[in-house]
């Protein structure tokens, strides 16, 4: 089933109106910020985590009208969304831009937002049954920056590791930070499983802070493992017992190969079968 509606700006339209004019600052400079979150049962999962970032992202790219956007507001907008579509599970992006005229300096700095929602057949969150074959993008690496932990709308170095996934038939790609290390995939956070120790890129590595990054390290912790974040070699995925990705739609997705190096999924289905219980 299509969606047939999303929330433009409080008002619910159909789902393939066109609502962007040639002057929408997200679509001219990449001006705006996003979450993508999951519905279960009509609910939305982690709003709490999903509104923090989501403030967050809009105090750093001075955005104003963040209060509003608090958890409450992002339950309330996505069950009603969910149920104007008639969809219990499902995907549901939120786009907060900056709505404004002006060229490079807009001339103010208020938002507006589009929500948009896609249906899922289940409500819990799956393990992939084939693990993911992935390889490392070097053509575009990600700069440090306060702006690098951000989700904004600005996503060509995903774009282009996307394009290299494909061109080279792959599942994912891990992306390289300035400096070499490892930064995280094309939409999720990277985890490493090496020597009964679990490794994730911290955040001054340049990675977005993921939603799902943080359940998974509290689960992880919960569960006695030891957590490092860290500043993480990219050959350490020739020696490592595991790697899996995390976000907050997916939640888990274990890696199987990169290169000639292959990898189990002990841990992956150990955490996935503790955030389901959530």
């Amino acid at each position: 089933m299509q969606p047939l509606f999303i929330n433009y700006n409080g008002e619910f339209i159909a789902a393939d109106s066109p609502v962007l004019t040639s002057a929408n600052r997200a679509f001219k400079y990449g001006d705006g910020i996003f979450e993508s979150m999951r519905v279960v049962k009509g609910q939305l999962m982690f709003a709490d985590l999903h509104a923090d970032r989501l403030q967050n992202g809009m105090k750093g790219l001075k955005i104003e009208g963040y209060s509003q956007l608090d958890d409450w507001f992002l339950k309330e907008k996505a069950a009603d969304l969910a149920v104007r579509n008639k969809i219990k599970n499902g995907r549901v992006r939120l786009t907060v831009y900056r709505d404004s005229d002006g060229l490079y300096t807009p001339v103010q700095n208020k938002m507006g937002y589009c929500m948009e929602i896609e249906p899922y057949d289940n409500w819990h969150y799956e393990l992939n049954t084939k693990g993911l074959i992935m390889d490392i993008f070097t053509e575009v690496p990600k700069p440090l920056n306060y702006l690098s932990n951000l989700k904004t709308c600005n996503s060509l170095p995903y774009v282009m590791a996307g394009i290299y996934k494909s061109q080279n038939k792959l599942d994912d790609a891990f992306l390289l930070n300035q400096n070499g290390f490892l930064c995280e995939a094309i939409s999720s956070n990277i985890f490493v499983w090496y020597k009964n120790h679990l490794y994730t890129p911290a955040l001054s590595e340049g990675c977005v802070s993921g939603v799902m990054r943080k359940v998974v390290i509290d689960l992880a912790l919960k569960m006695d493992l030891p957590v490092t974040e860290a500043q993480i070699n990219p050959n350490i995925l020739y020696e490592a017992d595991e790697v899996f990705l995390t976000n907050a739609t997916r939640g888990i997705q274990w890696v199987m190969g990169y290169g000639v190096k292959r990898y189990f999924n002990r841990l992956s289905k150990s955490l996935i079968d503790e955030l389901n219980k959530l």
